[in-house]
């Protein structure tokens, strides 16, 4: 199916949001579109929307089971007033909020299901959870100037940290949320603006009517931004992205200073949920 706005798909397909959880997909550019609808099926999403340029092409097999929608992501605030109005329409329902070149990974996803990640946070009374944005690399930018490379990507194994979050209104720190840094907004900061360094998302989350999305990835109810309840861990899961790899390629004021991302932190990413949790870039809480 496909449709020319998000304003033609509520209208002539409310039902495309009755069942979740819904894989809301954006697509910045043409790189590995399919890979990450590919990953979201296989990880049991009900539905992948996809919100992609007109003029992109998709595989046969990953049309077959998306829906469409023309749209151009690179307008300023676009994302948000399209997750926003689909929240609208559908209250009550997990939704996962991504781009294309990345992947979600949560604990046990090889022999586990979105859904039953979902319903055990659900138990657990949470609404939405904390993902991490890890960043992904080719290990060879000669062989692959645009930072892409799924057969030979790289991770950070360490250089990750938190710091408190301030309550602009009272300067004391929020409760129970942390901003969180790593990878290459990190080591590469001095090109990356500073209100978009932080790799803490919150990716995953139950849609309820007056919930607004922020265009730095939390919510309007504070609840929702924090990392774990008051009274023990909760499950996290982590968002492995070509998406900073490939924009510090691009722009002129950093692709030619970059000759290679990797450094003596930089290790194989195995595609594999275990990996992140032995770095600890996610966590199982009390989900065994």
């Amino acid at each position: 199916m496909r449709y020319s706005s998000v304003t033609e798909l509520i209208s002539q397909n409310p039902g495309a949001f009755a069942k979740g959880p819904i894989a809301l997909v954006f697509a910045e550019d043409a790189v590995e579109i399919d890979t990450t609808v590919r990953h979201n099926l296989d990880l049991g999403f009900k539905s992948n929307i996809l919100f992609i340029p007109s003029e992109l092409d998709l595989a046969k097999d990953t049309a077959e089971h998306v829906i469409r929608v023309d749209n151009d992501i690179t307008r300023r605030g676009n994302r948000e007033e399209i997750v926003n109005a689909i929240i609208d329409k559908a209250p009550g329902v997990w939704m996962y909020v991504c781009y294309n070149a990345e992947y979600l990974f949560f604990p046990f996803c090889e022999t586990r299901t979105i859904g039953e990640l979902l319903a055990f946070h659900t138990e657990e009374r949470r609404d939405a959870m904390l993902c991490y944005a890890i960043d992904l690399y080719a290990g060879d930018l000669d062989a692959h100037p645009d930072a892409v490379d799924i057969d030979n990507a790289y991770i950070d194994r360490s250089g990750y940290y938190a710091l408190g979050r301030t309550d602009p209104a009272t300067t004391y720190p929020k409760e129970r949320q942390l901003d969180f840094f790593g990878g290459l907004r990190w080591r590469y900061e001095e090109h990356v603006p500073p209100e978009r360094r932080k790799i803490d998302r919150i990716a995953l989350f139950r849609t309820k009517p007056g919930l607004r999305l922020r265009a730095d990835h939390t919510f309007n109810d504070e609840e929702y931004n924090t990392y774990a309840c008051p009274w023990h861990h909760n499950l996290t899961a982590a968002v492995a992205t070509f998406r900073t790899a490939k924009a510090l390629k691009r722009n002129p004021g950093s692709a030619y200073e970059i000759e290679t991302f990797r450094w003596h932190n930089s290790v194989p990413f195995e595609w594999h949920s275990r990996q992140l949790l032995d770095l600890g870039l996610m966590e199982s809480g009390q989900w065994f």
